[in-house]
């Protein structure tokens, strides 16, 4: 029997110590997953108050190494984590941070890149595909080690309503979000299956995307961001849980199929475009793309999405 791959170091740095930051590192501790973990902040104290405070978790946890530190830090880790950048404020969609925050990773990847950094780079801070784009770009690292969270958490939260509304474990519902992590998203209802049943036959036949109460559901999807943003002032839970899960399919091989933004190259007839797709993580990062058979609509919604994606890029990336 062949043996799990295990990374050797298994060092995560995490750039950025705010609100996504900080709660990753805790749930990377919590889930004993590193072996050193190392927070870079531009505000040198916080980054060293929460590496201080992590470090009086340990004794109820697995032994790992924390600390603060710089870029320099990079070197060897196995995974580079940005999430540092402009919050989304109330009313404030996600590509209108697009501007400020492609300044400050010109500023963080050369940064990450000089201190000869070369395993696998992923990009949570918003707007995340635009980002992952920017990152994979200024890195010069190859597609398959530039990660950016896509649609992680939004399927998440599309797995969790569908659980909910169905009373079901949402371990055994099964359903993507594609596209833009923001407002062009789409509910892939054409796979959508609890149990390996499809969605509509819970549903007495009747089609998922003209059901009422799933119409409804997917906009709570859409729009959970601005529902939490609007109640707490930021979303940070459910993107850190996504990015244990993101760091451990690559630190522990584990060949997942997780929808994750990466550059489209003529699937779904969508090129040199960052997305949110299904693809397989392993140790190398995007091991392939799943290409799903989808629906017209949904097929069209992808295409819109990826273009409204685009338009926003720099114009010297177009």
């Amino acid at each position: 029997m062949e043996k799990q791959y295990l990374s050797k170091t298994r060092k995560v740095v995490v750039i950025g110590a705010g609100f996504v930051g900080s709660s990753y590192a805790f749930s990377l501790v919590n889930q004993g997953l590193v072996n050193e973990l190392v927070l870079i902040d531009a505000n040198k104290e916080k980054a060293l108050g929460e590496a201080l405070d992590l470090n009086h978790a340990v004794p109820f946890g697995d032994p790992l190494t924390i600390s603060a530190g710089d870029y320099a830090d990079c070197k060897n880790a196995d995974v580079v984590v940005i999430t540092a950048g402009a919050n989304q404020a109330p009313g404030e969609t996600r590509l209108d941070l697009a501007e400020k925050n492609i300044d400050i990773f010109k500023k963080i990847v050369p940064a990450i890149m000089e201190s000869g950094f070369t395993g696998i780079l992923m990009v949570a801070t918003n707007p995340v595909d635009i980002l992952s784009y920017i990152t994979w770009q200024l890195s010069g690292l190859p597609k398959e080690r530039v990660i950016g969270s896509g649609t992680i958490l939004d399927t998440a939260r599309f797995r969790y309503l569908l659980s909910d509304y169905f009373h079901i474990d949402p371990r055994n519902v099964h359903a993507y979000i594609m596209g833009e992590h923001g407002d062009t998203e789409l509910p892939v209802w054409s796979h959508a299956q609890i149990g390996g049943v499809p969605v509509q036959k819970f549903l007495n036949g009747v089609e998922a995307p003209l059901h009422p109460d799933m119409q409804r559901l997917f906009v709570n999807v859409r729009d959970a961001a601005y529902q939490i943003i609007n109640r707490k002032g930021a979303t940070y839970y459910g993107i850190a849980m996504g990015l244990v899960r993101l760091t451990r399919a690559i630190l522990n091989n584990e060949q997942s199929i997780l929808t994750v933004s990466t550059l489209l190259e003529g699937q779904y007839g969508i090129n040199n475009v960052y997305i949110g797709v299904p693809a397989v993580i392993n140790k190398d990062g995007i091991q392939r793309i799943i290409e799903l058979s989808l629906s017209e609509k949904e097929q069209a919604q992808l295409l819109h999405s990826a273009d409204t994606l685009k338009f926003r890029y720099p114009e010297k990336t177009k």
